[in-house]
């Protein structure tokens, strides 16, 4: 997509958004609540006709060409949208039914892990189970792209892991895959490459290499939100920076993230002694995905 933009009642929640999705990869965007990510998702998917920009999906108009473009595309949304009443094996039955070279659904309850559940109704079903459903849905049609909205929400590990692994296979396959989440291993993990949108605007893309290059010197710590950090500014050697990157979240770090010295570390540690702080989780780490996204946008991943 180019210019990619969208207004609701007079307000601009996309703005000149340019994203493109490459074959065969997975490409994660990030954004706070709020920063277009949704509607940008939305107009893909042909639910939402731009204002403006041109948009193309697998080289058709997602509005325009809706029929054709349908059968090649898989769309796992957050909450499922599955029928309750339905019972698990027999949905994504019907579902395969509706396209030309489906999967095996019993191989994909499999591998899902919901062969147990097959004769279950959606509504009774867990979350996690509920998530895993509509990921074999997405997926059961062979799709040539596919959308994954927060895949992992309330998995346990081992089925996080599954998931991850199966997303994996669908990159091996030469699936594209577009992916939003809240879970910052899962994009560094998965990802080839990740775009950062806040405000309607794409503020950073690379892969998550490039994003979190440098930093191998930030200290971080928790503690009690709001701490006076003017003494311990004072104190640090020059250029050294300090703030409360979210509330209780402090980190430092030097000029273009050069590396820190043991001297930094040790003057941390004696103001927190003076100040009567207990610093939780004192460590030199590198740059996070999630570093980068606080620099960017200010704001916590939500």
């Amino acid at each position: 997509m180019t210019e990619l933009t969208k207004i609701y009642r007079g307000v601009t929640v996309v703005d000149g958004l340019d994203l493109t999705a490459e074959r065969g990869q997975v490409t994660c965007l990030l954004g706070p609540n709020g920063a277009g990510k949704t509607t940008t998702v939305e107009c893909c998917q042909g639910l939402r006709r731009p204002d403006g920009g041109r948009m193309r999906v697998l080289g058709l108009d997602p509005v325009a060409d809706a029929a054709r473009l349908r059968p090649r595309v898989g769309i796992m949304l957050q909450d499922g949208g599955l029928p309750g009443g339905a019972r698990t094996a027999n949905l994504l039955e019907h579902v395969a039914r509706l396209h030309a070279h489906p999967h095996r659904p019993r191989a994909l309850l499999d591998l899902l892990g919901l062969t147990d559940s097959a004769r279950t109704t959606v509504r009774r079903l867990s979350g996690g189970q509920r998530a895993r459903l509509a990921l074999a849905v997405a997926l059961v049609g062979r799709p040539e792209l596919v959308f994954l909205d927060e895949p992992t929400a309330g998995l346990d590990p081992q089925a996080r892991l599954t998931v991850w692994q199966v997303i994996s296979a669908l990159r091996a396959d030469g699936v594209t895959v577009l992916l939003t989440t809240h879970l910052m291993d899962e994009a560094e993990r998965l990802a080839d490459r990740v775009v950062v949108v806040d405000r309607g605007r794409v503020v950073a893309r690379g892969t998550p290499a490039e994003l979190t290059a440098g930093g191998e010197g930030r200290l971080h710590f928790s503690a009690r939100p709001g701490l006076d950090l003017t003494g311990l500014l004072a104190a640090l050697p020059d250029g050294i920076g300090m703030v409360e990157a979210a509330p209780g979240r402090y980190v430092a770090a030097a000029p273009d993230d050069a590396e820190l010295g043991p001297q930094v570390i040790a003057t941390v540690a004696a103001w927190c002694v003076e100040q009567g702080v207990r610093p939780e989780g004192l460590t030199l780490q590198r740059r996070t995905l999630e570093d980068v996204f606080l620099d960017l946008t200010g704001r916590a991943l939500r």
